[in-house]
């Protein structure tokens, strides 16, 4: 019967990304909903675009082993970053009325940086969607009784998120997000309370967090641990600003005004809401603690599902697995847009000889995201076999768009100084650094990024600033205020 369920929910969801597909009669449409989205919807978007399955697997797997500093990137990272896409990005971007954020990079300095900065953020979101894919198939393995191993379970996830993403675009995204957001907060918000229930409300829960020093916070901190603290927090906070993911919702919007304040008010939430799956997961040291090390020792990711199977009712697993499933849909579904729109309008577009149609354009576009889709299949088996778990592989994403896309992108927006060259020798030297600390720092404290974004920073100042007598890619007075 849970089974059952979940195959109709997809069902459902598909069959209204078929519907939003009537809406969608050019790129524009397909892009970006058509730049006509109210507060509530963009917010939701805004929202749920983080809200999938790292929030509610991945999330409280690592809180239960690292304490709060395991929190750092995400949650906290994540709502900064939308709040500051908010308050600093959102109204200048919108007053560009450009397609994508790769756009951007074009129109401010050159081609090139356009190019190479498309691919960086399209690469970033490999870890982010195999995240999405990966939490898919291990519910299909679950909800199978392994008949389908995980592995088959994300190649047929793959499938099913590609049917749902290729038809209807952002429309698709914009109207299933909108339900599926406020049943998953309802349905969670309802399973926490029975959890809560049964281990006779917060209080207890508390105690017992502090009591066995749940948070593991540190009692000195050197200021090298500082230093890593910091770089894990900015991985997300500053690496996720320059997506396309984050970018396209705001675009959606009807005015520059919603585009800001669904990101602040999507931040917000985002922080609020990540709470729950922490109670649910922790309730389990209360209600089972044989339960939490038995998983725990094999697969942090699987408390949350063990514990419902375990402890609540049928009808109660069918509305969190309806809703898991709905969060990771919508979230796949958007993440797996943004990397297809940026390689098919700001890398492969400028390949033709001659200019594409609009109906050529959908087609090519649709065409990435299936082969995108692939790609992001192979990753996530790949990951598997490294072991790796939903929280790496997120944190990991951001890591090149720190160092490569970041500061091309404030300097372009706020410094009137920054020209091509800048871009050039800031994406080359961070990369180049980032890389090398990779390598090299592999068993650093501090992540190798920090260092990939000093350098790219230096890059930007010296390279603008040196001596030249004329940069032909340097923008106009015109395209200097945003």
């Amino acid at each position: 019967m849970l089974l059952n369920f979940v195959i109709v929910y997809i069902v459902l969801s598909i069959a209204v990304s078929l519907w939003a597909a009537k809406l969608v009669h050019n790129t524009r449409d397909f892009y970006t909903a058509g730049r006509s989205l109210p507060l509530a919807m963009v917010t939701a978007m805004m929202f749920a675009g983080w809200f999938g399955a790292e929030t509610v697997m991945g999330i409280p797997a690592t809180f239960m082993q690292d304490g709060l500093l395991g929190l750092l990137s995400d949650p906290l990272g994540a709502a900064a970053c939308l709040i500051l896409f908010g308050l600093f990005f959102a109204k200048r971007l919108y007053r560009m009325n450009l397609l994508t954020i790769g756009d951007f990079y074009r129109q401010r300095y050159s081609r090139g940086i356009e190019v190479l900065t498309g691919l960086a953020i399209a690469l970033s979101y490999l870890g982010w969607v195999a995240a999405q894919i990966t939490a898919l198939g291990m519910l299909i393995n679950l909800l199978t009784n392994q008949a389908l191993s995980i592995n088959d379970g994300i190649i047929l996830a793959s499938l099913i998120v590609v049917i749902y993403t290729v038809v209807g675009g952002l429309w698709s995204v914009a109207i299933t997000t909108s339900i599926q957001i406020v049943i998953t907060v309802i349905s969670l918000s309802g399973i926490a309370w029975l959890l809560l229930d049964q281990v006779g409300g917060l209080t207890p829960l508390w105690q017992h967090a502090l009591t066995k020093d749940a948070f593991k916070l540190p009692s000195e901190v050197s200021p090298l641990l500082a230093l890593a603290m910091l770089t894990s927090f900015l991985t997300l906070a500053f690496g996720s600003i320059p997506q396309q993911d984050v970018f396209q919702r705001a675009n959606a919007a009807r005015n520059e005004q919603i585009a800001a304040w669904s990101a602040i008010g999507g931040g917000v939430l985002y922080l609020i809401f990540t709470s729950i799956p922490l109670i649910i997961a922790y309730s389990a040291h209360l209600i089972d603690p044989n339960l939490v090390e038995r998983i725990m020792a094999v697969d942090g990711e699987a408390l949350i599902p063990a514990l419902i199977q375990q402890e609540l009712p049928l009808f109660a697993q069918i509305v969190f697995y309806g809703a898991l499933v709905g969060v990771i849909l919508g979230t796949s579904a958007s993440t797996l847009l943004a990397p297809s729109f940026m390689l098919s309008e700001n890398v492969l577009r400028g390949l033709f000889p001659r200019p594409l149609s609009d109906k050529q354009m959908l087609l090519l576009t649709r065409s990435v995201i299936v082969s995108f889709a692939v790609f992001v299949c192979g990753y996530a088996l790949e990951a598997r076999e490294m072991d790796a778990g939903l929280h790496d592989m997120v944190e990991a994403a951001y890591k090149v768009t720190l160092v490569v896309a970041f500061v091309p992108l404030v300097a372009g927006l706020y410094w009137r100084k920054a020209n091509n060259r800048g871009a050039w020798v800031s994406l080359l030297l961070g990369l180049t650094v980032w890389i090398g600390g990779e390598i090299g720092l592999s068993d650093s404290e501090v992540g190798a990024q920090w260092w990939g974004l000093i350098a790219a920073i230096l890059g930007m100042l010296i390279g603008s600033l040196l001596p030249h007598r004329h940069d032909v890619n340097e923008p106009s007075i015109a395209t200097r205020h945003y």
